[in-house]
């Protein structure tokens, strides 16, 4: 449904602390093998370690993992060591303008960013999947600080894309609940969502 309604890529949510829409490891997996190029497949792991976003990478063989928590830039380091042929986007959780700081520290180990609402210090911890929107201002400012593309998420629907294309500028939109009804893909927000971006 996604790929025909025009998207370039398909994000698989692993277990996760929260957030909708979680598949077993074995689905996506099924699905990687599948998904036929140029369409990207994007694993989204909470491990935190090296190792452990490696073996999860080996698991599923997706060609994207998508970082859904600050790691230590040591293990981020690692990380391109270990699995240098996928693509690696770490997640920057826009909850204040310390996010700015962040992109020095991840720019040299990644190849994309993604700028979401999740709250990962938070007492139960959020990593997505909030339908929440964050400072769009402080967004744009990423994007124009940042030396590697950077891809929106947190909040996006079809009525208010036009305007985060505009205000934002990002390489990419990245969105989850926006296009749900009954935890489900809703095929009419779907065609609508990128209807919107395309005319944005």
């Amino acid at each position: 449904m996604a790929i025909d309604a025009g998207a370039d890529a398909l994000g698989l949510v692993a277990a996760m602390p929260s957030g909708p829409g979680p598949i077993s490891d074995r689905e996506i997996a099924d699905i990687t093998a599948f998904v036929p190029p140029p369409i990207s497949t994007f694993l989204l792991t909470a491990e935190t370690t090296a190792s452990a976003i490696s073996d999860h990478i080996a698991a599923t063989r997706p060609t994207t993992v998508q970082i859904v928590s600050h790691i230590d830039t040591a293990e981020a380091a690692k990380l391109s060591s270990l699995q240098p042929g996928v693509r690696r986007v770490q997640v920057i959780h826009v909850e204040d303008r310390s996010a700015l700081d962040l992109i020095p520290l991840y720019a040299p180990f990644v190849h994309a960013f993604l700028l979401d609402s999740g709250r990962p210090g938070a007492d139960n911890p959020e990593f997505g999947g909030t339908g929440r929107r964050h400072d769009w201002a402080i967004s744009r400012t990423f994007v124009e600080k940042s030396p590697v593309p950077v891809f929106l998420a947190g909040g996006l629907s079809p009525a208010n894309v036009k305007q985060a294309v505009r205000e934002v500028r990002p390489f990419g939109l990245d969105l989850c609940s926006g296009v749900r009804s009954n935890n489900r893909l809703d095929q009419v927000k779907l065609n609508a969502f990128v209807d919107g971006a395309c005319a944005a």
